[in-house]
C-alpha cells in the first residue's frame, strides 16, 4: 500500500495544531516541516509537541519551535541492512530523502521497500575431459547392438561464457577462440548466417531464446585439441541460458541438448561420453545403451588421485585434429567385425582399468593404458600418423610406461603415465622436441553456471 506523502509534510510556519492534524491522518506519529521550496527543515514526534505543550507553548505556535533538524533519516543508497538495524531500535519512522532533502517516502515496520529486482548477467565454465579407456564404445552406431563403457575424468582446463540479456532482439557474440564476432538483428537473422559460429548457431537452434542477448566466449584450450572441446563450449552456453530459465534442465537434460546441437543439427560424428564428462564432472565410469546413459561416480582415495595426478603428463603435439572426419572414417571401419571386436575388447579393458583405479593399483592401470591406445590406434588409419607414433615411441623409451591419444586421433593431446623417478627425464625430453606440456589437475566439479548482478560487478555496461 502506497502512503500519501502529504500527510506528513506541513510548512514550517504552521500551527502545532495543525501539525497535530497532520499526525492523527498519517497514523505514524510524526510530521515532517517543509520551507517554500518543499525542503524538508525539520522533524516533530507526537512527544515532541506534547512536550512543548506541557512547558507552556500553546497550539497556535509555529510547528518550527518544536522541529529537531538533526533528525535521522535516510536516502537511496542507504542498505537495506542498516534500515533494518536502525528500526529494530528506537526508531519507529525513517524519513527517505533525495539528494535535495525532499521526501520522496516514509520507511517503517510497516512499510519497509521492497528488494528492487535487479539486471544481472550469467557466466558459466565447463572443463574438459581426458578419457583413459573405451573410446569409441560411446558411438550410437556401436552400443546399439553391444553396451558400451568408458572412463575418465575432468580436468582444470575450462570453456568459460558470459550472457547478458538485451533488451531488444539484436544479437551480439564474441569468441576469443575463433577471434572473431558475429551481430545479427535478431534469432532468423542469426540462423542465416554463414561463417564459423555453426557451434553456437546448433545450440540456439536447440535454445531458441526469446529475447536478444550479448555472449561472451573463451576458452583455456586450444581448438581441436581432442579434449573434447567442442562439447565443453556447448555446455558452458547452455548453462547460461539455463540460468534465465525458470524450469532449469537438468544435467541429463543439458548433456542431451550439447549432443543434439553438435550431432543432429551441426551433423558433426562422434560418441556421447564428451557431453556427459564436461556436464556431471570428476571420475566417472560411463555405460552406454540404448535405453539410456549411466554415469557411475567413481569413489576413489584422495591418496590415489594425488599419486594419478602427479604420475600424469599432459603433453600438446601441436597438431590440430579433425574429430568428426575421423569418426565418420571410424563409423566405416566400425561396420567390419573385426573391428568392432577390438572396440569391445577395449570396452572390457576399461572394466579392468576401473577395478584397479578403484583399489590404487596404478601400476597396473597404466600398463592398461598403452593396451587401451594399441586398441584405439586399429580403429581407424586416421586416429595416428608416423610423427604421432615417433612421439609415443620415444616418450617410452625416456621413462613413461604408456599414454594415449586424446579424443577421436589425429592430433590434439597425448597423455603419458610415467612412474615418479622418471618424470623429469620424459618432460625434457618432451621438451626438447619443441612439445609442450600443460600443467592441470583433476576437476572434480562439471559444468558451473550462476548469475550476478551487473551494478555489483560492472563500472560500466555500454550498450552496443
Amino acid at each position: 500500500m502506497n502512503l500519501d506523502l502529504d500527510l506528513f509534510i506541513i510548512n514550517e510556519q504552521a500551527t502545532l495544531r495543525e501539525a497535530l492534524a497532520k499526525i492523527e491522518s498519517n497514523h505514524h506519529g510524526i510530521v515532517l516541516s517543509v520551507n517554500s521550496e518543499k525542503v524538508i527543515t525539520g522533524l516533530a514526534t507526537d512527544g515532541d509537541i506534547r512536550r512543548k505543550l506541557l512547558e507552556g507553548s500553546t497550539l497556535m505556535d509555529p510547528i518550527s519551535s518544536c522541529t529537531n533538524p538533526d533528525f535521522v533519516w535516510a536516502d537511496q543508497a542507504t542498505s537495506r541492512e542498516l534500515l533494518l538495524k536502525q528500526l529494530d531500535q528506537r526508531i519507529r519512522v525513517l524519513p527517505l530523502l533525495d539528494s535535495k532533502r525532499r521526501l520522496v517516502g516514509i520507511i517503517s515496520h510497516d512499510h519497509i521497500p521492497m528488494q528492487v529486482e535487479k539486471r544481472t548477467y550469467a557466466r558459466a565454465r565447463s572443463p574438459v575431459r581426458i578419457s583413459f579407456g573405451g573410446g569409441g564404445s560411446d558411438l550410437t552406431h556401436f552400443f546399439a547392438d553391444e553396451g558400451g563403457a568408458v572412463i575418465n575424468t575432468t580436468i582444470s582446463l575450462y570453456s568459460h561464457a558470459t550472457l547478458r540479456v538485451r533488451d531488444d532482439e539484436q544479437i551480439f557474440i564474441h569468441s576469443r577462440d575463433l577471434g572473431e564476432s558475429l551481430h545479427a538483428p535478431d534469432l532468423p537473422g542469426l540462423f542465416s548466417h554463414k561463417g564459423k559460429f555453426g557451434l553456437v548457431q546448433s545450440l540456439l537452434k536447440a535454445v531458441h531464446p526469446g529475447f536478444g542477448f550479448e555472449l561472451f566466449l573463451h576458452s583455456d584450450f586450444p581448438l581441436n585439441s581432442g579434449l573434447g572441446g567442442s562439447a565443453v563450449v556447448s555446455a558452458s552456453v547452455l548453462g547460461c541460458f539455463n540460468q534465465f530459465r525458470q524450469d532449469k534442465w537438468d544435467l541429463h537434460e543439458l548433456a542431451e541438448l550439447a549432443f543434439q546441437a553438435e550431432r543432429l543439427y551441426l551433423g558433426v560424428a562422434g560418441g556421447w561420453q564428451d557431453q556427459y564428462a564436461t556436464v556431471f564432472g570428476g571420475f566417472n565410469f560411463m555405460e552406454f545403451r540404448m535405453d539410456q546413459n549411466i554415469v557411475h561416480p567413481l569413489r576413489i582415495h584422495p591418496d590415489i588421485l594425488f599419486e594419478l595426478e602427479e604420475s600424469l603428463i599432459l603433453c600438446d603435439t601441436g597438431v590440430p585434429h579433425d574429430s568428426g572426419d575421423i569418426h565418420q572414417d571410424q563409423r566405416q571401419q566400425m561396420k567390419q567385425e573385426s573391428t568392432r571386436t577390438k572396440v569391445q575388447s577395449n570396452v572390457e579393458l576399461t572394466y579392468r582399468m576401473r577395478n584397479h583405479l578403484l583399489r590404487g593399483r596404478l601400476l597396473q592401470f597404466g600398463q592398461c593404458l598403452h593396451e587401451a591406445w594399441q586398441f584405439k590406434r586399429q580403429f581407424s588409419s586416421k586416429i595416428s600418423n608416423a610423427r604421432l607414433d615417433n612421439i609415443y615411441d620415444n616418450a617410452l623409451k625416456h621413462g613413461a610406461i604408456s599414454g594415449k591419444l586424446l579424443g577421436a586421433g589425429g592430433g590434439g593431446f597425448f597423455i603419458f603415465y610415467v612412474p615418479p623417478f622418471r618424470k623429469h627425464e620424459l618432460i625434457n625430453s618432451l621438451e626438447e622436441v619443441g612439445l609442450k606440456i600443460r600443467p592441470f589437475r583433476f576437476e572434480q566439479q562439471g559444468l558451473r553456471a550462476w548469475s550476478a548482478r551487473e551494478v555489483d560487478n560492472n563500472h560500466e555496461m555500454p550498450d552496443l
